[in-house]
């Protein structure tokens, strides 16, 4: 396949983002989690060679087998450089050390035991030992191919700071001894309460970026969702939460066409073109939303689907089942008390019970004061009430508290208003 030079170093990138993150995974799980550094060195390397060759030569029929190739070849190459395959230790070596190095380098590139090692790392780094933020730099890095300098820009920090913490939780997977498996029995429930974590984080920061430029990053989300599935799809894995969770990701993804407009300006969930949402999304959120109900009891990605799958089917704004919303933010709340959970429920509040009881609530919640959102929702709050100035003192403090341009925007006609 013949394409120019910009055209392949742009399927490069594509590929990196897709298939870095297996192919680091399959690297870490033959050499060990002491040689991390060593599986994302032959990732780069295997793009570098990619840029080279298929801009001179061409593009491969079939890319993906060619990165796969090129990389097994690569570490095949320092296994025997190293002379130290039949040292590998059993564990790193799944009990296969009699077997010679192409018969196990080829093993190790099967599709199953590619999603194996995506999933063995997934849980180790979503090791509770490791805090959240690093989790997910980590998952960024690793299994979902960003760059530091990508990662810094989702999370509007620098990238020394992204780098630090991504080599303390290497650290600490490395003196802590952190298996790359998948637990079992009633630790695979506690450590997968980890996993979906993670991901629900990485999904939220793609859904409401905090980057001042981008209010959506889809790469982000599409990643988060990719994990997801990845677990809804493995016997192991499978459980009504993973279920839950992805059917939410699904109808919230499922309007992110309709959430901006041809200017990037904000669009409220009121205002949306309905017509627009994607409702292929919709469609297999419905089915992962049912395969979750064989669960013993809701968890809060159900309560929390449940939630974005009634504005999904309600005909209009007004039409939806605002009662039925509460009656799932009553649940949610009781189930995980949070004052964040609290403001949401507010919302759906006002429309039951007015505006004004809503306000009372949401006056009293605390912790939140330094929380754009909840200023944004005061002012909403005190304008449907009729309270002008009220609404405009909270309406400009968002704006101060808020990074997103496309945010200030909107609060800035709020105000204007």
């Amino acid at each position: 396949m013949a394409l120019t030079g910009n055209e392949s170093n742009q399927l490069v990138a594509h590929l990196f983002r897709h298939e870095a993150g297996r192919i680091a995974s399959v690297l870490t799980c033959m050499f060990g989690f002491d040689r991390l550094d060593l599986a994302e060195d032959i990732v780069q390397d295997t793009m570098v060679q990619a840029l080279q060759s298929w801009r001179f030569h061409g593009v491969p029929d079939n890319p993906r087998a060619w990165l796969y190739r090129v990389a097994r070849n690569k570490a095949l190459d320092v296994v025997r450089r190293e002379k130290r395959f039949r040292e590998m230790s059993t564990e790193t070596a799944y009990g296969h050390q009699q077997e010679n190095a192409d018969t196990m380098q080829d093993r190790y590139f099967f599709d199953e035991e590619i999603t194996d090692s995506q999933l063995r790392m997934l849980f180790a780094i979503c090791h509770p030992a490791i805090g959240a933020e690093s989790q997910m730099a980590m998952c960024l890095k690793i299994l979902c191919g960003l760059s530091v300098r990508e990662i810094a820009g989702a999370f509007l920090t620098t990238e020394e700071t992204i780098a630090k913490r991504i080599y303390r939780a290497k650290e600490k997977l490395r003196q802590d001894g952190i298996q790359l498996e998948v637990p079992t029995g009633a630790q695979l429930l506690v450590r997968l309460d980890a996993v979906l974590k993670s991901i629900y984080l990485l999904f939220s920061e793609g859904y409401n970026s905090s980057n001042s430029d981008q209010l959506i990053r889809q790469d982000l989300c599409e990643e988060a969702m990719r994990l997801c599935l990845l677990l809804a799809q493995t016997p192991r894995t499978q459980r009504p939460s993973v279920d839950a969770l992805l059917a939410l990701m699904c109808f919230q993804a499922a309007r992110f066409d309709a959430r901006t407009d041809a200017n990037g300006a904000i669009i409220l969930l009121a205002d949306q073109d309905r017509s627009r949402w994607n409702q292929t999304l919709i469609q297999q959120g419905h089915i992962y939303l049912n395969r979750s109900a064989e669960g013993a009891g809701p968890s809060e990605y159900h309560l929390e689907a449940g939630i974005a799958m009634l504005h999904c089917i309600a005909p209009t704004y007004e039409a939806t089942s605002w009662s039925t919303v509460l009656m799932y933010y009553d649940l949610l709340l009781a189930l995980k008390p949070s004052p964040v959970v609290a403001l949401h429920r507010a919302v759906a509040l006002a429309k039951v019970e007015g505006p004004q009881k809503a306000l009372i609530e949401v006056a009293n919640l605390s912790g939140l004061d330094a929380m754009h959102h909840y200023h944004a929702v005061l002012g909403d709050l005190y304008e449907q009430c009729g309270q002008v100035e009220p609404a405009r003192i909270h309406y400009q403090r968002a704006m101060q508290l808020t990074t997103s341009m496309a945010e200030k925007e909107l609060l800035r006609r709020k105000t204007e208003r």
